[in-house]
């Protein structure tokens, strides 16, 4: 090479380094956060003082309950409490390990085989988060290149599991079987069209029991049939139905009679019902088992607190020794979902049974913002006059919203059997209840 060409390159080198670093200075990485106005107000916390029952103090302040999840009104129960206090001068508070080093107790074991029992399944799997549990347990199954056909009001823990999974996701219209049907005919015309991909792509119907954005229960007996016709699996999310439908409280497979064998996998938290901390997954064993190794959540993270497992066996315990607090829970949700009926401007939503209250804005402003600050100032107003109630902003798919709503967010009220009396939440509570809302 002449020495005029490697002069040149030399130049063109040197000009490629100092354009790099002009770059270099030039560039402005995006923050982390988006940036907020020094006049916006700072987040607002409420801060409990005393355990969630009937009354609870919040901010210094006793309100008659309506926002917690304490279904059962196991959380303050005596037996629950010494069983847990028995646990924790046995095992101390924590684990400091996960179940596959030296995280997994004696006591997690029995919670398991309870749970699996209660449950009639073959197996149990117990998870030390509640909203780990389904989100584990999608991408333990399903991953890339495999298909997930999922309710568009699916809950925010299945949003992630299914992100996690890398699955490609196909939303069907909330409790919609016509639409679900429609989308696996458009599959079925195409694996004809590919055998060969066909073969090695999984297919699964993600749904809730009864689902925490609306308050309906899924058509569970519809969705086995199409299971079967078009040969998919169903993953059933039941945080919000365990413990509360069924002659029993084992969730809507019992609600409406279908084999719990025809589901393959069910899971929920325990942080409902049973008052407690983490989740549970069941099934068939070579089911269950797949997520010891594969279910992210119960493989990294330390296991269940031993007390909390005790609490947990012996909510069951009550469960099963007094099937009456669940026809005592269906009767308090029938009163409460009567008694809001005919509020001006609201309007409420999901099944009479549902342990959750959907109020929604009968008539939205037109602004999505002008909507929350009217529904947060009817909250402000009840918490002034004692009654406590909650707020949500629905976490559905952003190119969603169901045709029933004007608003995707909504005021929720919690139903709890409280102490197992129908005296603790009274029909007074329920009167002052309507007039502050």
């Amino acid at each position: 090479m002449a020495s005029g060409q490697q002069w040149v390159l030399v130049e063109m080198v040197q000009a490629f380094y100092e354009e790099k670093e002009e770059l270099i200075e030039d560039w402005q990485p995006e923050p982390l956060v988006p940036l907020v106005s020094k006049d916006h107000p700072p987040p607002k916390y409420d801060v409990v003082s005393g355990p969630t029952s009937h009354k609870i103090i919040v901010n210094g302040k006793e309100c008659i309950n309506f926002a917690s999840f304490n279904f059962l009104g196991l959380l303050d129960n005596e037996r629950v409490k010494n069983q847990a206090l028995t646990s924790l001068r046995k095992y101390g508070v924590g684990t400091c390990g996960p179940r596959g080093f030296y995280g997994t107790f004696d006591v997690h074991l029995e919670l398991e085989e309870r749970l699996a029992k209660f449950m009639r399944t073959e197996e149990a799997i117990i998870y030390s988060y509640g909203f780990a549990t389904i989100a584990s347990a999608i991408p333990a199954y399903s991953k890339r290149g495999d298909i997930v056909f999922v309710d568009e009001a699916a809950c925010f823990s299945i949003q992630k599991g299914l992100q996690a999974s890398r699955s490609n996701i196909k939303y069907f219209k909330h409790n919609d079987m016509d639409d679900l049907e429609r989308l696996l005919k458009e599959l079925e015309t195409e694996d004809q069209e590919n055998p060969r991909k066909a073969r090695v792509t999984r297919r699964f119907i993600v749904v809730e029991g009864l689902y925490i954005n609306t308050g309906d229960i899924c058509p569970l007996p519809e969705l086995v049939q199409l299971k079967y016709k078009y040969k998919v699996r169903i993953l059933l999310e039941e945080s919000l139905s365990f413990g509360v439908l069924g002659e029993h409280g084992r969730g809507v497979t019992e609600h409406f009679g279908v084999n719990i064998d025809d589901i393959d996998l069910i899971s929920a938290n325990m942080e409902n019902s049973l008052a407690s901390i983490g989740g549970f997954c069941c099934g068939r064993s070579f089911v269950i088992d797949h997520q010891r190794l594969s279910g992210q959540g119960y493989c990294f993270s330390a296991s269940l607190p031993p007390m909390l497992a005790a609490a947990a066996i012996e909510a069951l315990n009550i469960m099963e020794e007094d099937i009456d607090i669940f026809r005592l829970l269906r009767d308090k949700c029938k009163h409460i979902h009567s008694a809001l009926q005919g509020i001006s401007g609201l309007e409420v939503v999901g099944e009479s049974i549902s342990p959750a209250f959907h109020l929604q804005l009968e008539k939205s402003t037109g602004s999505r913002e002008l909507d929350v600050k009217l529904l947060r100032g009817i909250i402000d107003y009840g918490e002034k006059n004692d009654i406590k109630i909650t707020f949500s902003v629905a976490t559905i798919p952003a190119s969603y919203c169901f045709s029933s709503c004007v608003t995707p967010d909504y005021i929720v009220i919690y139903a709890q059997t409280t102490a197992h009396s129908l005296a603790q939440i009274s029909i007074d509570d329920i009167q002052m209840l309507r007039m502050h809302i």
